[in-house]
C-alpha cells in the first residue's frame, strides 16, 4: 500500500469503514491492503491454516476470533505458508504466538495480542462469510487497507 490510511481516508472519506477495535502490527510489514478473505474460528485455527495454505494472490485474510486471547489462532509455521502463497497480510480478532518471528516475515499481521498456547484443531467455523470487527461488516471481495493507524474497510 502507496498511501497511508490517514492520507486514504481523506481522499475517499464516507467510502470507507473505520475499524476502531486497537489491534497490534506483528509483521515485517506494517502497511498492507488487498481484497478480503473471510475466516470465523473460536480457538481453532484449522480453517485459518487451511486457507493461508492457498495462493493469496494479495488477498488480506480476515479472522474472526472472537477477540478471545486465550489461545493463539498463528504462529510462525503459518504465517511462512501465508508468505510462501502470497497473501499479503492477516488481521486477527484474536491472539498470535511465535510474535519475534512473525516480525521477520514479509507478511502484514495485526492481532489484539499474543499467547503461547496453542489453539484446537477441529476445522470449526466459517470461511468466506461476512463477518464483523467492531461495527464494521467486511464482506469477501472488499478492498482492505491497514497500517500502523489503523484498518479501513470498502463499504
Amino acid at each position: 500500500m502507496n498511501i497511508p490510511t490517514a492520507d486514504l481516508y481523506d481522499e475517499r472519506g464516507a467510502e470507507l469503514a473505520s475499524v476502531s477495535v486497537q489491534f497490534r502490527n506483528f509483521g515485517a510489514v506494517e502497511s498492507f491492503s488487498g481484497p478480503a478473505r473471510t475466516v470465523s474460528c473460536f480457538q481453532d485455527n484449522a480453517l485459518l491454516k487451511a486457507v493461508l495454505g492457498t495462493p493469496g494472490n494479495g488477498a488480506v485474510l480476515v479472522v474472526d476470533g472472537g477477540g478471545s486471547l486465550e489461545t493463539a489462532l498463528m504462529g510462525d509455521m503459518i504465517a511462512a505458508s501465508a508468505v510462501e502463497n502470497g497473501w499479503s497480510g492477516v488481521i486477527i480478532n484474536g491472539a498470535v504466538r511465535d510474535s519475534v518471528a512473525l516480525g521477520s516475515l514479509a507478511l502484514g499481521v495485526k492481532a489484539l495480542g499474543t499467547n503461547p498456547v496453542k489453539s484446537s484443531k477441529n476445522g470449526t467455523g466459517e470461511t468466506d462469510a461476512p463477518l464483523h470487527l467492531g461495527s464494521v461488516e467486511i464482506h469477501p471481495g472488499v478492498m482492505v487497507y491497514a497500517d500502523s493507524d489503523g484498518i479501513l474497510v470498502e463499504r
